[in-house]
């Protein structure tokens, strides 16, 4: 994101001359480079921007590339008095869902801010900047008052209810709205985030609109701000398909510093460093991003400030504590975290793995980061510091991010690649309603909702349209995949899977050479050697770390006892009763919604919770004052489990 003038960081989207220039060599290069790695990334890249034409609603544009498509939706929002015409379909349904669909035009936006000239070299950054705009356009419709959010067309429920393709729907098209009566916090600040870093997208080529961007932007989040609440309590149609799990610290801290990225203005760096504490962004180590949990992007764009210089003394502590948390993030996908229970774990195949549904939108989204990441540490002489002692390179992380592009593009196990279209083996069954039945362009006669399940989706055999571009959802922790249209853990795709993997293919496309536009730097051949210290667990780095890194570690504001009460033998086995007891050491802050991560736990657990990123306490205990504590306890025949901190808010 270089700096356009006016207090604006914008990127150059126009056809400059020093790209048409460079356009040859940078195309011999990345082709070079591609064939050297095994993969076309140029092709993918262009193939993973197709993909969001297939997801269009509303009518559609002349140059619509996937010609199987047709209008759809032509009505939404009517019933309500307002125009929602337009936007994505998130996945394999017919509902336009806001908070993924934001989430996924801020990463598409984040890609051509880091890599809109690796695009243009491959002639794709129109394509992207058009996908964008689908988005962004559709945004300006959703927000027609400052405080009035559209939220949602169309429910899941009914919608799961019938197999029809877009242009036949038949199921609900309600539209569902925040307010000031039904906040929704996550959900106008992730909208905010979204327009926000699209501004910049268009800042040089057309500025009226990125003003107009701009302007719902500040809208947004101050609505989110003034009246917070969890979007999921308004439109609580939402909660069984994009139920809020981390709350919304994460996109608030989010959407400021995109806003900060957008206008330069101070006080939105002010509320990233004074809500750190408040609003999680220094309290949460995850090692998971994506549309649900913000909080790594939040770090690494608050590390991405500090290492640009841009943060000033005031706030220069609070970044570096943001950026630990970055470093942190980068290392435990590396394996370098220095514990196992933070590492990301690895499918024996090498990809990251976090769950069995849709695992691959968190092996794109961390590839993305660290690819965008390691750029940023490079320019500015630096490598990741890990808790081990040992630093993660920035060739490092970027051949950390080349080996999962390359695991979902084929090499993998199975030899399968997870993208429709690309390769010689490739899902041909997607979980999708619009490819899975004939086009109404060549069959325009009317498909019911349970005509769409008994005569296609039960169908056997590849789907009669090609979803091409799409990345769908991966296989399981032990590399198997089953390519079947009711597999849709595995088969469905999402234009969230898509979104960040357009800037790491981009970057990869471009060679060697292929750093964010910010800076223009070159890894050179460092990338190549990284691959084999990754693949041998070499742990040494080229580059400096942060020199005060070391000595900026402080003790955790919570701390964490347990020992064993009690023990027995019962049929021969050994049984303990383990007490853990969570004490907030703060001599003055309360800590909320704090989140516990357990492991090696082999029997029964009481006075914690099970949630999303770990377990917390009941709901009748909503925070722990300063120097009070909290227990828990549970039984095993085995050693202690491990217990940890994921996340807290420090009030």
């Amino acid at each position: 994101m270089a700096r356009a003038g006016g207090g604006a960081r914008g990127v150059a989207v126009g056809r400059m001359a020093a790209v048409v220039l460079g356009l040859a060599v940078a195309l011999a290069a990345a082709a070079q480079v591609a064939a050297a790695a095994g993969h076309d990334y140029r092709q993918a890249l262009s193939k993973s921007i197709l993909y969001f034409e297939a997801q269009r609603s509303g009518r559609l544009p002349g140059g619509q590339r996937i010609a199987w498509r047709a209008n759809s939706g032509l009505l939404d929002g009517k019933a309500n008095g307002v125009d929602l015409v337009g936007g994505y379909y998130d996945a394999g349904d017919n509902v336009k869902f806001g908070l993924p669909m934001a989430f996924t035009v801020t990463m598409m936006s984040w890609s051509v801010l880091e890599y809109g000239d690796q695009m243009a070299a491959a002639g794709e950054l129109g394509h992207a900047m058009d996908a964008v705009k689908w988005g962004t356009d559709y945004f300006i419709k959703a927000h027609p008052e400052p405080n009035v959010l559209y939220g949602e067309v169309g429910d899941g429920d009914s919608d799961h209810d019938c197999w029809q393709r877009p242009e036949d729907m038949t199921t609900s098209r309600q539209a569902y709205r925040l307010d000031p009566q039904h906040p929704g916090s996550e959900l106008a600040a992730e909208t905010a985030a979204a327009m926000a870093a699209a501004s910049l997208v268009f800042r040089s080529s057309n500025p009226g609109y990125a003003n107009q961007l701009l302007q719902h932007s500040k809208q947004l989040f101050d609505f989110a701000d003034k009246y917070r609440g969890r979007y999921d309590s308004s439109i609580t149609v939402a909660r069984n398909y994009y139920a809020s799990s981390s709350g919304y610290g994460d996109e608030l801290l989010w959407a400021a510093a995109w806003l900060y990225e957008a206008t330069g203005e101070g006080h939105y760096l002010d509320y990233v460093a004074n809500n750190a504490d408040a609003l999680g962004g220094t309290g949460w180590s995850i090692n998971e991003f994506g549309w649900d949990v913000k909080y790594p992007g939040v770090q690494v764009l608050a590390a991405m400030a500090l290492l640009r210089g841009k943060s000033g003394v005031a706030h220069a502590d609070v970044l570096r504590r943001y950026k630990q948390k970055a470093d942190l993030f980068a290392c435990a996908c590396l394996g370098k975290s220095g514990s196992a229970n933070t590492n990301v774990r690895r499918t024996p195949g090498g990809m990251m793995y976090h769950q069995s549904w849709n695992n691959v939108q968190f092996v794109t989204s961390a590839s993305f980061l660290l690819a965008a990441y390691a750029d940023h540490l490079a320019a500015a002489g630096q490598a990741a510091q890990c808790p081990s002692g040992a630093a993660a390179s920035p060739a490092e992380l970027v051949a950390f991010a080349r080996s999962q592009v390359d695991y979902i593009l084929g090499s993998n196990p199975r030899g399968t690649s997870y993208m429709v279209g690309y390769g010689a083996a490739f899902p041909r069954q997607a979980h999708h309603r619009g490819a899975s039945i004939v086009s109404v362009k060549v069959d325009p006669s009317f498909v019911s909702c349970q005509a769409g399940y008994s005569s296609w989706y039960h169908r056997q055999g590849s789907n009669p349209n090609l979803l091409e571009g799409a990345v769908v959802g991966g296989p399981d922790e032990y590399d198997n995949f089953a390519d079947e249209r009711d597999n849709y853990q595995q088969t469905e795709a999402t234009t969230y899977n898509n979104a960040p993997l357009i800037g790491v293919l981009a970057r990869l496309a471009a060679g060697h050479g292929g750093g964010g536009r910010r800076f223009g730097h070159s890894l050179a051949g460092a990338e190549v050697d990284a691959a084999a210290s990754v693949k041998s667990g070499n742990q040494t780095s080229s580059l400096p770390s942060s020199p005060s890194l070391a000595a900026e570690h402080e003790s955790p504001p919570i701390g964490i006892e347990q020992k064993a009460t009690a023990s027995w033998t019962e049929r021969g086995k050994t049984y303990r009763r383990y007490s853990v007891t969570v004490t907030n050491r703060s001599t003055n802050k309360t800590v909320h919604e704090l989140h516990i991560g357990i492991s090696k736990l082999y029997g029964k657990v009481w006075g914690v919770d099970k949630a999303r990123y770990g377990y917390v306490f009941p709901s009748w205990m909503q925070s722990l004052p300063a120097g009070k504590s909290a227990a828990f306890v549970y039984i095993q025949a085995a050693p202690p489990a491990d217990v940890w901190v994921t996340g807290y808010k420090l009030l």
